[in-house]
């Protein structure tokens, strides 16, 4: 994307680290983070900060593959069908600079891993510069190979936090001042006070408000921009209060890459047990199900183990940041 770009990146306290490193492998290639893991949640400019890496490494005649886990994955599993994986190794292992977007997508594909593994050491070998991105870190994706985890531990990881008060306002600024948008400060801020995380969602809001503004044949007021505003506040409560428990159990499932069946299930894996926990704090935090209800849901389990499991992710949210997101994460995809 040509508008990903390091001087379009926002900066802020959440992803000033994130940043910082992206530039320094931008300017020095295979020698100062390799590879260079960034992880963040939907929407906080991951994907942005890849781009930038690639714009940055094409300016200075760097060869660059920039593609999607899912992308590398559809080649080469055409590369097998078509017979053509020599080209397919190729193209990948004979570059300058390997961006791959949201790797946990290979995670349980043994044969995409494999290939994978392979184009990792070829470049990582000869100094050719790495960058993924993924929602999570290396060792929180359980159906990834042991020895592709490790190697994406070899480099730096660095995440991208939800963006602060300040740093909404400056996209927003940044967004009104790309669009030719005359928007008010106070509209910006009323925008800007609501605590989403995903940036999208921030820019979605501004993009209703200026439309909404431009259909009226007015300026973009505060008056204005509660009235655009309103029915996305509605239809938020809205999908609150129709949020069922095993909608929560699908989004946990989904979001940890495992069947559903297993929330309710004996396994007592470390991803399982955690996914099982969350899927409890998130019924008694979205529904009105009992605390003897929810053990019912997820497997006949007493209520003591549901408060026990509640307490500890509250408690574990305010201690990890990584756990407070993934909860965050997957009470907005409920509510989309």
């Amino acid at each position: 994307n040509p508008d990903y770009v390091f001087d379009s990146f926002i900066e802020g306290s959440g992803n000033r680290l994130a940043r910082a490193a992206a530039l320094s492998v931008a300017q020095n290639p295979g020698r100062s983070y390799n590879p260079l893991f960034i992880h963040a949640g939907a929407g906080l400019g991951k994907t942005h900060l890849l781009h930038a890496i690639g714009q940055a490494a094409t300016a200075n005649h760097i060869n660059v593959i920039c593609a999607s886990a899912e992308q590398f994955t559809n080649e080469f599993l055409s590369s097998l069908r078509e017979r053509t994986t020599e080209e397919f190794r190729n193209k990948y292992r004979s570059i300058g600079m390997l961006l791959i977007d949201d790797i946990q997508f290979i995670g349980g594909k043994e044969q995409t891993e494999e290939s994978f593994f392979h184009t990792f050491n070829k470049l990582h070998n000869t100094n050719r510069q790495i960058v993924i991105t993924s929602d999570c870190p290396p060792g929180s994706m359980p159906l990834l190979e042991e020895r592709l985890r490790s190697r994406f531990e070899w480099g730096l990881i660095v995440d991208i936090q939800p963006p602060d008060y300040a740093t909404r306002l400056a996209i927003l600024q940044s967004k009104a001042k790309q669009k030719n948008a005359a928007v008010g400060q106070d509209v910006l801020e009323l925008i800007a006070r609501d605590e989403q995380s995903n940036v999208r969602v921030l820019e979605g809001s501004l993009n209703r408000v200026i439309a909404y503004a431009r259909l009226l044949r007015a300026n973009a007021t505060l008056e204005i921009a509660i009235k655009a505003l309103e029915n996305i506040g509605a239809a938020r409560e809205h999908a609150a209060a129709d949020i069922s428990p095993a909608a929560i159990i699908q989004a946990v499932a989904e979001s940890f890459r495992m069947p559903g069946e297993e929330l309710a299930g004996k396994k007592r894996d470390k991803d399982t047990a955690l996914a099982r926990r969350l899927a409890m704090y998130l019924m008694r935090q979205e529904t009105n199900f009992s605390l003897v209800q929810i053990g019912q849901t997820l497997g006949n389990r007493d209520a003591a183990s549901v408060t026990a499991a509640c307490k500890q992710v509250a408690g574990g949210m305010e201690k990890s940041p990584f756990l407070k997101r993934k909860v965050r994460d997957i009470q907005q995809s409920l509510r989309r």
